[in-house]
């Protein structure tokens, strides 16, 4: 299943499910400005508005929801992709060493952008390294190294950087009874509820190995005052883990680039889907590894990567093997321009929509539903702006690339 020595004499063709999935991540993310939590708090007790709300918000610890899984299904998706774009370049005759250098530096703009999109409301830039795009590029070189590798090998990178990251976390002492807890960002009610004891404790939030390097690390940087704690919790070496999940998408991308028979792609991605859902979930009931996003924990490799071996399994059945395509050309639209997508999202182009959007059409034009749904109502209005400018974009075949 590894990548083979000689180019071939035409690139492979392109899968229009990893499209539409990459579409319905980035669509997601566009559309937190429908406001489900802001809904849901203006009409209390109505089950269905705090479901939707539900999935539209980060957990706060351990856990996952449908918001929590953008981030590991578009790195999840940069794997994916990596054997179509290796395959690519060979049959332009590009040499190893070109896509390397061109890989590494792909790697550096991807940090780059993301500091500055982090960066475009502060007054200084914010070296911060957790957001997706910094985390992506930070291991992205690695992940382009492994992509000429054997798919035992990059199963063994797997089982390293989650067996390492795990022992990482665990020969870090756990934070005693007299810990201050204030000092790192983390108030009495959020522990009360949220903190972990016993041996979870070693991945408790601001108090854990990675937090510790990052206050070393962090305050490396120039800054407007030093770094103390992360207000998320987020911590840059999670780009680690974040790695072993864009090598389960290379492994995936391998499996749907391969020889096997369209439905046996289907069956591996579903079962490996189960596993990864069982494992992570299982580790995680333990005690010895809790599922947790915002640090990225093994368990949630394994837990968000079975999500996302699913979620391609479905898109790949429906797409490329039984051919209904159609319906997916709104996410299409959004996925073949997910970079584009991501900043606009990201940086001042969403919000300054968003206030156009008031000042030409006025705030009681938004409230004819009902003040409760001005907040969604504005939100579909700016949404559907966003993705006319993707589709005028995809329409006049512009599409970002990096």
């Amino acid at each position: 299943m590894g990548l083979p020595e000689r180019a071939s004499t035409s690139p492979p063709a392109r899968l229009a499910s990893v499209d539409a999935y990459r579409g319905l991540v980035m669509f997601l993310m566009m559309a937190e400005i429908l406001k489900f939590t802001a809904v849901s708090k203006a009409i209390p007790g109505n089950e269905a508005w705090a479901f939707l709300a539900g999935l539209q918000t980060h957990v706060e610890w351990i856990g996952c929801s449908l918001h929590d899984l953008i981030q590991p299904s578009f790195s999840f998706l940069v794997g994916v992709s990596l054997p179509y774009s290796i395959a690519a370049r060979m049959a332009r005759g590009q040499s190893k060493l070109v896509m390397t250098l061109h890989a590494f530096w792909r790697a550096f703009i991807l940090v780059a952008l993301g500091i500055i999109l982090r960066s475009i409301w502060n007054t200084t830039p914010d070296y911060g390294f957790t957001d997706t795009l910094s985390q992506i590029g930070l291991g992205y070189g690695f992940l382009f190294l492994l992509g000429f590798r054997p798919v035992r090998d990059q199963w063994i990178a797997v089982g390293l950087i989650l067996a390492g990251y795990w022992l990482f976390f665990v020969q870090h002492s756990v934070p005693g009874p007299d810990f201050n807890w204030a000092a790192v960002g983390v108030k009495q009610a959020w522990l009360d509820e949220h903190g972990l004891t016993g041996f979870a404790a070693h991945w408790s939030k601001n108090a854990n190995a990675a937090a510790e390097f990052d206050l070393w690390f962090l305050n490396l940087f120039p800054r407007e005052k030093p770094f103390e704690s992360s207000s998320g919790g987020y911590q840059v070496l999670s780009f680690v883990p974040t790695l072993a999940t864009m090598i389960l998408g290379l492994i995936a991308g391998g499996v749907l680039k391969s020889e096997r028979a369209p439905w046996s792609k289907v069956a591996w991605l579903t079962v490996a889907g189960i596993l990864g859902l069982a494992l992570g979930y299982g580790w995680g009931m333990t005690g010895t590894c809790p599922v947790v996003k915002r640090i990225w924990t093994p368990s949630f490799v394994l837990f968000s990567g079975g999500w996302c071996f699913l979620l391609l399994a479905a898109f790949y059945a429906v797409m490329d093997v039984i051919g209904w395509i159609g319906w997916a050309f709104p996410l299409t639209v959004v996925g073949m321009n997910s970079i584009a997508a991501y900043c606009m999202s990201t940086s001042f182009v969403k919000p300054e929509l968003h206030k156009m959007t008031i000042k030409h059409f006025g705030p009681g034009t938004f409230a004819a539903f009902g003040p409760e749904y001005l907040p969604l109502v504005h939100g579909a209005v700016t949404l559907t702006l966003l993705w006319l400018i993707l589709f005028w974009m995809y329409r006049r075949k512009v599409f970002v690339r990096i």
